[in-house]
């Protein structure tokens, strides 16, 4: 079988790839029965993964400036009275909160875009509105 050129994916240098084994990245307790791995990433964003045991509650309301977006991996987690199983793809809007919870136990994965980011990337954005080509 003749191979399938991958275009640039081809030229990718393992040099300029990080992988991790996810249960190898060190777990943080963030309260009885939840923990959280911090995922490499490139600053702008915050990637993790969070387990939560069965019967588990996330300790505190989480805030989101930014918004917030997750898979379930594995297991179920209670966001207000709506389940969300293995599979489902969950996403909290900007100025959004939440405390999810679990009976079943659940592992999830996600990110939250960094505040300064995000506040650098709008005034960029301002910034270009407001340029005048007749300023030129």
């Amino acid at each position: 079988m003749e191979a399938i050129p991958m275009g640039r994916l081809d030229a990718i240098s393992v040099s300029t790839v990080q992988a991790s084994l996810v249960d190898d990245v060190p777990a943080v307790r963030v309260g009885a029965g939840c923990t959280r791995r911090d995922l490499s990433s490139d600053g702008s964003v915050r990637v993790w993964v969070v387990d939560m045991e069965p019967g588990a509650t996330w300790p505190y309301v989480d805030d989101h400036d930014t918004g917030e977006h997750y898979y379930v991996i594995a297991g179920e987690v209670i966001e207000g009275h709506a389940r969300y199983g293995a599979g489902t793809y969950v996403r909290f809007l900007p100025g959004t909160s939440h405390r999810p919870r679990t009976e079943t136990g659940v592992r999830l994965i996600g990110f939250n875009l960094d505040p300064a980011a995000m506040n650098a990337a709008r005034e960029a954005g301002n910034r270009a509105h407001r340029f005048n080509y007749s300023q030129g």
